[in-house]
Parts: structure tokens; C-alpha cells; sequence
């Protein structure tokens, strides 16, 4: 399910300017065969999210910090919006969650459709988004798989897949149905998910239980710094057509 909603203002005019900027190729043309690395840009399209652009990659980086180590509910997310559930997640940020959406598809990224049950499970849908955080320690600043913090709890193995954009939902405003309707990802959330939630704005494409005593993952404390370091989560789309630059064999 492809989500059409209202861009804040200032997203909007800086989605222009990028749109005017030479950003390379657009979502729909295919990729010049020259380089693909050149001069790094930012351009902040909200508060805490920007895109950057090197040559004709696209990323968007968004500001969190670390708000659970370990837990008893396990792993409902990766990255969660402050002040819902910091419980269950191993991330937290103040970013507005549409503009987090809107950055992706200015990255280059496709909405799909969240998880379904009806009856049948039905995996979630939308471009492969690949995630690593960058976080300073001891002085050093380095990057690493998003996978690398969180466990499986049966096997005791980092996770080493990739989310999809599922795109959370659309929900109709309690204002009335004449007011714009409300990204469900902001009203609880659920931003960067490990269980199949129909809100999700990223979702894992296997079948993960939400029960908390069920919960397939949870945070791989030793690999998690210590509690409110901050980490940039950089999202970058992973191109599945033939001839495109691919990320991961850079």
C-alpha cells in the first residue's frame, strides 16, 4: 500500500531545492555508468534528519540515542519515537516520523505495504533498506550493522537481514474526517521494527511473534554502548535492479 500524505513545510520546500539541486538520477532513471562516489552533501530535511548525497548514493541520517541495554519484554524495536516505547527499544529518537518517510523516498526508496494477518501471515512489503549506526567510543568514530545489537534468542546470533520500508499506515484523525489523517508510525512509535506490527514504518520480512515471552530477538547487550550514548542510523535503499550500484558489494 503506496501512503500519500501531507509533508510538513519546510520538508516540503527542502525536497524542492533538492529536487533543483543535481542530485544525480531520480527514482525512475537508471543510474549514469560512471562513479557512483563523489562529494558528500547534507541537507536537513527536518529536525534531526537529513539526506546526504555522494555522487549518485543517497542516505538519510537521523539523530537517536541509546535508550535500552537489556530488558524483560525482549525486542520490539530496533529505533522507536521518545517517550513510547523505550521499554522494548534499543534506540529512541525525537525525529518526526513522516519526515523520516519522506526522506526515504527522497532517498530513492518505495513504500510497500506493512505485515498482514488475515488469516494468513502475509510479510511485509517495500524497497530493502540497509541500516548501520554510527556512534562515537573511546574517542573513536565508527560504524556498524544495525544487526550487530540485537540477538535471535534461540540461536544467540546477531540478526543479518535487512528491514523493508512497510510504510506504516494512514489513520483517520479523531478531529474529523475533514482534518488530515495521522501517520500511525508517529502516534505509537514504531519507527524500525523485529515484530510484525501493521504500524510499522520498517519491518522484518520474517515471521516475528509480538507476545513478550514469544519474542524472536533482544538486545545483544555486549555489543550495545552504555545508556544515552548518541548514534546517527543511517537508512541507505538497496537497489535490486540489474546495473545499479549495489551497497553491499562496495
Amino acid at each position: 500500500m503506496r501512503i500519500s500524505m501531507r509533508v510538513p513545510a519546510g520538508v516540503f520546500v527542502g525536497l524542492l531545492a533538492l529536487s533543483f539541486g543535481g542530485l544525480g538520477c531520480s527514482r525512475d532513471e537508471s543510474p549514469p555508468p560512471a562513479a557512483t562516489r563523489g562529494e558528500i552533501k547534507k541537507s536537513e530535511l527536518g529536525k534531526h534528519v537529513w539526506l546526504e548525497t555522494e555522487g549518485t548514493r543517497r542516505r538519510v541520517r537521523v539523530d537517536a540515542w541509546v535508550c535500552l541495554r537489556r530488558g524483560a519484554y525482549g525486542l520490539e524495536c530496533l529505533l522507536c519515537r521518545s517517550k513510547t516505547k523505550e521499554h522494548e527499544s534499543i534506540l529512541a529518537t525525537a525525529a518526526d516520523a513522516q519526515v523520516i518517510h519522506t526522506a526515504l523516498v527522497a532517498a530513492g526508496a518505495d513504500p510497500g505495504s506493512p505485515a498482514r494477518f488475515d488469516p494468513q501471515f502475509r510479510p511485509p512489503t517495500g524497497s530493502r533498506i540497509k541500516i548501520t549506526l554510527e556512534y562515537e567510543e573511546q574517542g573513536k568514530l565508527g560504524t556498524v550493522p544495525a544487526g550487530r545489537w540485537i540477538r535471535d534468542v534461540a540461536t544467540k546470533k546477531e540478526l543479518d537481514t535487512d528491514w523493508v520500508f512497510a510504510g506504516s499506515l494512514l489513520w483517520p484523525n479523531p478531529d474529523g474526517p475533514d482534518k488530515p489523517k495521522q501517520y500511525a508510525a508517529q502516534g505509537d512509535g514504531a519507527y524500525v521494527c523485529v515484530i510484525n506490527v501493521p504500524t510499522a514504518m520498517l519491518d522484518l520480512t520474517v515471521h516475528t511473534p509480538s507476545a513478550p515471552e514469544t519474542r524472536a530477538f533482544e538486545p545483544f547487550t555486549e555489543h550495545i554502548p552504555a545508556v544515552d550514548t548518541r548514534v546517527t542510523v543511517i537508512f541507505e535503499p538497496v537497489s535490486e535492479k540489474k546495473g545499479t550500484p549495489s551497497i553491499e558489494k562496495e
